[in-house]
């Protein structure tokens, strides 16, 4: 009679429902309650790491008269400079600062961002926590004996913990209808852009270099003040399949002339990689806390599980699942080339089969990457995902190369695109080993 009689106060308060589908007691946006505790976590990202190493004087930082902590800092964080977009958009906490003469240069690697406006009052540092998800800091741009890097994830978070970003701490790359001025033309909308984004509605704010055939997207170009609707706000066409920056902007002031195309496509589709591994583990955390209570209210063996906890673990695995394989891939109709040595830096740390077959191949032909699953996948974040949503990753994946999952949601992939993809993870990947 107890627990009957606990079972109908849950119904009743809103906490359950008769087939046991529990509504979440922790509200997705406050990640600073149990399991998650954002706040009170302890860093385990790159950026974190550099911290130890320069509060015990393992390392330094050095200044450079040109451009502040930069050069060095990119060094230390394993970044390289040929990754270096620029965004003339006033879309950052510096935007007083961007305009299209000094737009805001971002470069990254697998798992830190690092943005930099040249007269900036400081460098914009965005980290993958393989646990938490974005971790933001901040290095003030003034020469002193010791660059001090700040935690800022408080002040970041009102636009980095939004739907746009699977509504966990993560990144965004948006596409705006950009004024002369840098500001957006709000009226004609904003778009959240990856790998499964039309190039049509891509790279708006940015410039782009680099070439893409008859493919067309909204880079490099204003919008006309007296244009009614989207198609005729911006000539796409002089933004076009350009070979370096516009004169307008001071290309001395940044570490590279170009913003290539290539590297805005890769950061594109990686942003989104680590807001869906993040929303994956936070829902599985969550899922297995509320669980864990439940059990104990009513009594339940501690590793039970009710079908609706299943279903919540298993529907982020499957979002993952089919991002990690590029479903809905945007088809490129025209080749993609860039301007700097990005592609070959960005290959250059492949990790390789007996073939010389890496996921880091790439295609630019009719797609991003030659094999169709993201490099990502030997990422520590994707490693250290819960165990129950890991288990169902990694069996969904196995699935569907080996050709048992024959769902539409794959049928973009070839026979022999499973094939090797399989043949490069069972060779490469510590999960995926052969038994």
């Amino acid at each position: 009679m107890k627990k009957l009689a606990t079972f109908m106060f849950l119904v009743i308060s809103g906490l359950m429902t008769f087939d046991r589908l529990m509504v979440p007691v922790l509200a997705q946006s406050d990640h600073n309650q149990p399991p998650i505790q954002y706040s009170d976590s302890e860093p385990e990202d790159r950026v974190a790491k550099l911290i130890q190493l320069l509060d015990s004087k393992k390392t330094t930082i050095t200044w450079d008269e040109d451009r502040g902590w930069l050069p060095s800092l990119l060094k230390e964080l394993e970044v390289n400079t040929s990754s270096q977009t620029l965004v003339f958009s006033k879309t950052s906490q510096q935007h007083q600062k961007i305009d299209p003469t000094n737009p805001r240069a971002i470069y990254f690697n697998d798992d830190v961002y690092v943005g930099f406006v040249p007269r900036g009052d400081f460098l914009e540092i965005a980290a993958v926590d393989p646990v938490q998800g974005a971790v933001f800091y901040t290095l003030d741009q003034k020469k002193s004996a010791n660059a001090v890097i700040k935690p800022a994830s408080s002040i970041c978070l009102s636009c980095h913990e939004t739907h746009r970003t699977q509504d966990v701490p993560g990144f965004l790359i948006r596409s705006v209808y950009p004024k002369s001025s840098g500001h957006p033309e709000f009226r004609f909308g904003s778009d959240s852009t990856d790998h499964r984004t039309n190039i049509v509605d891509r790279f708006g704010g940015w410039y782009v270099t680099g070439q893409h055939g008859s493919m067309r997207h909204r880079g490099n170009v204003f919008v006309d003040a007296a244009a009614n609707n989207q198609d005729a706000a911006l000539d796409r066409e002089s933004g076009a399949n350009q070979k370096q920056l516009p004169f307008r902007v001071k290309t001395k002031n940044y570490l590279e002339p170009n913003s290539d195309i290539v590297a805005l496509m890769i950061m594109e589709h990686q942003v989104q990689f680590h807001n869906f591994v993040t929303q994956a583990s936070y829902e599985t955390r969550i899922a297995l806390h509320q669980q864990t209570e439940m059990n104990r209210i009513l009594d339940e063996p501690e590793d039970y599980r009710s079908e609706s906890t299943k279903r919540r673990i298993a529907s982020v695995a499957n979002e993952l699942v089919e991002y990690l394989l590029f479903k809905d891939e945007f088809q490129l109709s025209s080749p993609v080339s860039g301007t700097t040595a990005f592609q070959d830096d960005f290959q250059a740390s492949a990790i390789r089969d007996s073939k010389g077959r890496s996921l880091r191949d790439l295609d630019l032909q009719t797609r991003l990457l030659k094999y169709p699953c993201s490099y990502l996948i030997y990422s520590e974040s994707f490693q250290r995902l819960p165990q129950p949503v890991k288990s169902i990753v990694i069996s969904k994946i196995k699935s569907v190369l080996s050709g048992d999952d024959t769902s539409e949601a794959f049928q973009h992939l070839s026979k022999g695109d499973r094939t090797s993809i399989l043949e490069i993870l069972e060779e490469t990947h510590p999960l995926f080993g052969k038994r």
